[in-house]
């Protein structure tokens, strides 16, 4: 059953089409890879679906809702969360706090409970802590949860970016660029590391890599996209080999 629907997308900056009727169908529990060239328009794509940009024609469904129209925070409500290819943590916040930032997205308490300390902020913000510390514990950063955010090696600033990311309990992930930065260890574990949430948190993720060996190691199915057009799509291994891809995309 399809979790995101997105037909005949389209944006233009200054008249030139950065996104040309795309169209992409993505299952529920699918990791789903969109690859191109530098500039072919993938971080547009992401910003179109979480409402950083407001598409000029085109439709996003996610689980039936339309989401065209929606700003930031509303879509994010509806379930789609991401990260960025540039790391943004609250660099001076601990990595548990980071986390809770996230989690306040479902806060139930009011502001007047928090002000007086009354047992109902006490009550949510232990469930809190111990919500972050489980998110924390998935990706072994349980151990640095009282850690400044910044104080962490970059691979495991990545891996919390993407925990925060998990604490709003989101329908779609989306993952921009990963493994950027990583070396191959770190790469290896982070592959393994998707694998985990996409199976233990049953969420459907879809990513942007220029890593090929991360990209056929977890992905199921790809779209890739050449100056703001879909050049193919389909299953991986056919994708990497289709001679359009390879001309494009890898330079043979």
């Amino acid at each position: 059953m399809a979790l995101l629907e997105v037909k005949n997308l389209s944006i233009a900056f200054g008249g030139l089409k950065a996104v040309d009727d795309f169209n992409v169908t993505i299952e529920k529990g699918q990791l789903y890879g969109l690859i191109g060239p530098n500039g072919a328009g993938k971080t547009t794509v992401f910003n179109l679906l979480t409402g950083v940009y407001q598409p000029d024609s085109g439709s996003i469904v996610l689980d039936g809702q339309d989401l065209v129209g929606k700003a930031p925070a509303e879509i994010c409500k509806c379930g789609i969360a991401r990260t960025f290819q540039n790391i943004r943590l609250f660099k001076k916040l601990s990595v548990r706090d980071n986390v809770k930032v996230a989690l306040h997205n479902d806060m139930e308490y009011s502001l007047a409970a928090s002000i007086l300390r009354l047992p109902s902020y006490f009550r949510h913000e232990k469930a809190m802590n111990e919500r972050a510390m489980e998110i924390l514990k998935v990706f072994d950063l349980d151990s640095y949860a009282d850690t400044s955010a910044a104080n962490l090696p970059y691979g495991k600033q990545r891996k919390l970016e993407i925990a925060r990311a998990l604490a709003t309990e989101p329908k779609l992930l989306l993952l921009d660029e990963p493994a950027a930065g990583m070396n191959p260890n770190e790469t290896a574990e982070l592959m393994s590391t998707i694998k985990l949430i996409r199976d233990k948190f049953d969420i459907t993720i879809l990513l942007i890599e220029h890593d090929m060996k991360l990209v056929s190691g977890i992905c199921e199915r790809l779209s890739v996209l050449n100056f703001g057009t879909e050049l193919c799509s389909g299953d991986t291994s056919a994708v990497l080999n289709d001679p359009k891809v390879i001309t494009a995309y890898l330079g043979e």
